[in-house]
């Protein structure tokens, strides 16, 4: 994901599928340039100003309970309390969010008179894109607000670009174009409550009467949300281990799963969407790996997401998209600057992995549950991938994945996991021309080609499709390990440039090779050296880029920091090459890291060395939760006790980092039904 901007530290976070509203903590919407705070439903702000008072005086924070993902409770008090001067008037507001905003307010009256005033809600939309919110430009078309029978509609409409908000209360207000103003009296002891509803609409619903649907509509909508919860928690194997740090970031990752997943307008099954604040929607890769990452868990993830991206699979040219026959898309989106082709994302297809990734999952999949049904199913599209890897993948026609991007005003530069634009480099910090192939876009490639071997052979009867595929795998390692591996430094260059050469920097992308098999097992001893090594393990986990690169920032987004998604992959490649040790460290590393998260791991964090900080530095504009993240304590619990599909049996072979004991995963779904995972010593 390209960098985002704005920090959104100590703001509130409601989440519900791609529907999430962030606010400060008196739960205020206040508009912001750079900072997405607002109500957001499929990449458009519905609400950008959301503004409680009394008699014009904005409240004051008590305390803040995060009760769930969709709902939250405030504790406000009016005027500024001292230490001899008690508030006499109290405000909860409770607030939850799935598909719609709704908001209980309650006002106490604590004094022995009766308390008149004036309670106001302010309330604007600006409807910015997503966009927008990063990289502010004037609006082409003007919001309006009309006022109907107890509501308030804004609006806002360019040509067929139709987006509205409808606000209403249970009790009477006044209502007017900024908002609703409430004239109360609440006896000595007394409270006063009203229910605000705020509905999301993307067509044209004009002359609905939102009021008459909104009584019972909070507390249905938080029935229904605690149920969902509570089935997907209890559904999930249960963890059972000496390890708080682990058994805290677990729950903490069944939950953010459930909050991640999301509905697109035209598919109706759940997929999981990236992160908030930046990524609520589908990214392909994010959700490509997030649903490998979860497989031990929550397998189900997996099918849902194949399908729609499958469905989406490019089959014609366009630069604008960067659309290729047989690629899996980068990003979908649904806001204005998409509509009108401001930005390319509806689909947009400017990724390289995520091809080589969908047949990956594909088959994992399968050998995790079974489902030959799917990958007949799929059958198509799975070839179609593989034939890109070697046709549109292979620019060059050297034999490897390379990117150059076709839409040279907005598609992105580099087209990678890394894909800020200073994220590939050589070691002195220079930036190599385009196209570019970076080494674990090969990895995917070869693991890609070894797995549609296998479909091919069991499940679509080509014997003479897997054979060549076989070939060309084996013809890819041979040639991969020659020219990536970098003699003086004993490690696989970042990428190769246009020429060949080398682009020499040490990252942590060498790590995905393990995952995928691609690395000859003479060097893998080199590579977990580096990988665990000062330079690139930083106490906390390793870092994108090792210290002493020419381009290294502890603090820069693919330069430095640390990703937990990225540690998982290496963890479980580590693990792979029978490095379980080396494994155990980074999994105990990055779990460790989470207990300053409370147990939810964010996007990245500060490549700092562990000796000068005793806490993870917090990057500051990390999404969170973010899904990749949020799936690595599940790849790391795959990784700890060994769980490998072979057949229609799990093995399980623990290896526990040094200072954790036991870990037991219960009923792990799967081929074989459900079965236990059990580290206790014997």
């Amino acid at each position: 994901m390209s960098q985002p901007a704005g920090r959104t530290d100590d703001l509130v976070h409601l989440l519900d599928g791609n529907t999430f509203v962030v606010s400060d903590r008196r739960g205020d919407i206040t508009p912001s340039p750079t900072i997405p705070t607002g109500l957001f439903s499929f990449d458009t702000r519905f609400l950008s100003k959301w503004l409680l008072t009394i008699d014009g005086q904005r409240l004051h924070v008590l305390s803040v309970d995060d009760l769930q993902f969709f709902e939250t409770r405030f504790f406000l008090v009016s005027g500024e309390p001292t230490r001899y001067v008690d508030a006499t008037l109290s405000v909860v507001r409770q607030r939850s969010i799935g598909g719609s905003f709704d908001e209980r307010l309650t006002v106490f009256n604590h004094a022995l008179e009766p308390a008149e005033f004036r309670l106001r809600v302010e309330i604007g939309s600006d409807f910015a894109d997503l966009f927008e919110v990063k990289d502010v430009r004037q609006k082409v078309a003007q919001p309006t607000a009309s006022v109907g029978d107890g509501y308030l509609r804004l609006s806002y409409q360019r040509e067929n670009f139709l987006r509205e908000t409808i606000a209403s209360s249970t009790a009477p207000a006044r209502v007017d174009e900024h908002g609703m103003t409430f004239d109360l009296r609440i006896e000595p002891h007394g409270s006063w409550i009203t229910d605000l509803h705020v509905e999301t609409l993307v067509t044209g619903a004009r002359g609905r009467h939102i009021q008459a649907s909104l009584k019972g509509h909070a507390v249905e909508l938080k029935r229904r949300l605690n149920e969902q919860l509570g089935r997907w928690v209890a559904e999930a194997p249960q963890l059972a281990c000496r390890w708080a740090a682990l058994d805290q970031a677990y729950r903490r990752s069944l939950v953010d799963l459930a909050a991640l997943r999301f509905r697109s307008l035209t598919y109706g099954e759940d997929i999981p969407a990236a992160g908030l604040p930046w990524f609520m929607t589908l990214f392909g890769r994010d959700s490509l790996l997030t649903c490998l990452q979860a497989l031990p868990v929550k397998p189900e993830l997996a099918p849902a997401t194949l399908r729609m991206l499958a469905v989406t699979q490019a089959s014609k040219l366009d630069d604008f998209r960067e659309r290729e026959p047989g690629k899996i898309l980068h990003e979908v989106r649904y806001g204005e600057s998409v509509a009108f082709e401001d930005q390319p994302h509806s689909p947009y297809y400017g990724a390289a992995d995520t091809t080589p990734l969908f047949v990956v999952l594909l088959d994992e999949y399968e050998r995790w549950s079974g489902d030959a049904e799917l990958v007949r199913f799929l059958e198509a599209e799975a070839r179609a991938a593989l034939d890109w890897i070697d046709s549109y993948g292979d620019l060059l026609g050297t034999g490897y994945v390379w990117y150059r991007r076709r839409n040279l005003r907005t598609g992105l530069e580099n087209q990678c996991w890394k894909d800020s634009w200073d994220a590939i480099s050589y070691r002195d910090g220079r930036l190599p021309d385009f196209p570019r192939a970076t080494c674990e876009l090969q990895g995917y490639a070869y693991d890609a080609k070894v797995r549609g071997a296998r479909l091919a052979r069991l499940f679509w009867n080509d014997p003479a499709y897997a054979d060549r595929l076989e070939a060309e795998a084996a013809q890819l390692r041979e040639r991969f390990n020659r020219d990536f591996w970098v003699a003086d430094g004993e490690y696989f260059a970042l990428a190769l440039d246009p020429d060949g050469g080398q682009v020499d920097a040490l990252a942590s992308n060498m790590g995905h090779l393990l995952w995928s098999g691609i690395v000859d097992p003479c060097r893998a001893g080199k590579v977990a050296g580096h990988l665990l090594g000062d330079r690139l393990f930083s106490g906390w986990g390793v870092r994108t880029l090792a210290e002493g690169e020419g381009r290294f920032n502890p603090v820069g987004y693919h330069v430095g920091t640390v990703w937990p998604f990225d540690n998982s992959f290496i963890a479980w490649g580590l693990r792979r090459y029978g490095f379980s040790e080396e494994a155990g460290r980074i999994a105990k590393a990055v779990i460790d890291a989470a207990r300053y998260f409370d147990g939810r791991l964010p996007e990245a964090f500060a490549g700092y060395d562990r000796s000068l900080t005793k806490y993870p530095v917090r990057y500051p504009t990390a999404c969170s939760p973010q899904a990749w993240s949020t799936g690595a304590p599940l790849l790391f619990l795959r990784t700890l006790l060994g769980l490998e599909p072979q057949g229609d049996r799990l093995v399980v072979d623990p290896a526990l980092p040094d200072g954790v004991s036991q870990i037991e995963l219960l009923d792990v779904p799967g081929r074989w039904g459900r079965t236990d995972a059990s580290s206790r010593p014997t």
